[in-house]
């Protein structure tokens, strides 16, 4: 495997060389740049997509990192400052040609990893037309289990400090937790606070009338679940899982 598999850090030259000594997985990460809540900065998705990307490819083995496609389709997140958000049509478009570019280049698998909750549906939707794009001699495959990744780190919570209830989705004590992780110093931890508590049974509803109002209908500081009680070292062992359970479902 190569010492650096960052696509965007390798030479053209490198990256011929891996595949064609037959590394022809490739990790694509999709996230988003959208409100956080009041405490966390616009690329945690973002961010999260980066980091899971590389851990994932890790434990794969024979893989390559592509550039995350850091925005992605967060209409439901627009009312609050500074979200940016593609279309659906245009976010899978981008998927779509993500596949063809990598097909082209001789990668045999593409493997999407969504690390925004509104990506996962329109990824496993498409993944049809991806394999369209990539062709015959290439396959794409989605991750779209957001119920695994949210339960995940639920359990983490729960076996770390009996805060479980406390996960929700979005700005909570686990994303919070991960942030500390990669950049504890981007957390405005003055600003950590409760926002819509959810259960799990509540949770299918909740998420259609999120995409269906907007998040503010639901959560007026933007956070699904509760950001007190986090901790990087709680963030570490929720991406270790997570990168653990997506490899997984990859085949590692």
């Amino acid at each position: 495997m190569c010492a650096e598999i960052r696509m965007e850090r390798m030479t053209s030259p490198g990256i011929g060389t891996a595949i064609e000594a037959g590394v022809t997985t490739v990790v694509v990460a999709a996230g988003a740049v959208e409100q956080h809540g009041p405490h966390l900065p616009l690329f945690m998705d973002a961010e999260h997509g980066d980091r899971l990307a590389v851990e994932i490819a890790r434990r794969l083995g024979d893989a390559l990192v592509a550039p995350t496609i850091r925005v992605g389709w967060s209409d439901h997140h627009m009312g609050f400052a500074g979200t940016v958000s593609l279309s659906k049509a245009t976010f899978l478009a981008v998927c779509r040609d993500y596949c063809g570019s990598l097909a082209h280049h001789g990668f045999r698998r593409v493997c999407f990893v969504p690390s925004h909750g509104g990506n996962f549906a329109p990824l496993a939707e498409a993944q049809e037309a991806f394999n369209e794009a990539a062709g015959p001699d290439c396959s794409v495959d989605v991750y779209a289990d957001l119920i695994e990744v949210i339960g995940t780190w639920r359990e983490i919570a729960e076996s770390e400090a009996g805060l479980g209830y406390r996960v929700g989705g979005h700005a909570d004590i686990a994303e919070t937790s991960i942030m500390m992780a990669m950049h504890d110093g981007l957390v405005r931890e003055d600003r950590v606070e409760c926002g819509q508590l959810t259960t799990p049974e509540e949770e299918p509803g909740l998420i259609r009338r999120v995409l269906s109002e907007g998040f503010k209908s639901v959560t007026p500081n933007g956070i699904l679940g509760d950001a007190r009680g986090a901790t990087a070292e709680m963030g570490e062992k929720m991406i270790t899982a997570l990168a653990d359970r997506i490899a997984a479902h990859f085949g590692a």
